[in-house]
C-alpha cells in the first residue's frame, strides 16, 4: 500500500516539475516549486515508514523549513529588486 503512495508522489513531483518548467509566469513556477518541495516532504515520509528510518520525518522537517525560507526569499525579491531590502518604505514602481 505504501509502495503505490510512494509512485502516486513520484508521478505527482514529476507532474509539479513539468509545471515548473512550463510554467507561463513566474508565479506559477513559484507554485510548482512549492509543490515539489511538498512533494518531497511527502516522499521522504512514505520512503522513511518503509525502510523503518524514522529520522527521515527529520529530514523532511528541515526541508520544509528550508521550503519557506526559500519562498519567501524569491518572493521578496520579486517584490523588492534585491534581498538586502531594509523594508519600511515601497519599491519605485
Amino acid at each position: 500500500m505504501f509502495v503505490v503512495a510512494a509512485i502516486a508522489v513520484l508521478i505527482a513531483l514529476g507532474l509539479a516539475v513539468i509545471r515548473a518548467i512550463a510554467g507561463p509566469t513566474v508565479f506559477d513556477r513559484m507554485v510548482a516549486a512549492n509543490a515539489v518541495g511538498n512533494g518531497a516532504i511527502l516522499l521522504l515520509a512514505v520512503v522513511g515508514f518503509l525502510t523503518g528510518r524514522p529520522e527521515f520525518l527529520d529530514l523532511g522537517i528541515l526541508y520544509a523549513l528550508l521550503n519557506i525560507v526559500g519562498t519567501l526569499a524569491v518572493l521578496k525579491f520579486f517584490r523588492f529588486g534585491s534581498l538586502g531590502h531594509r523594508g519600511g518604505e515601497e519599491p519605485k514602481a
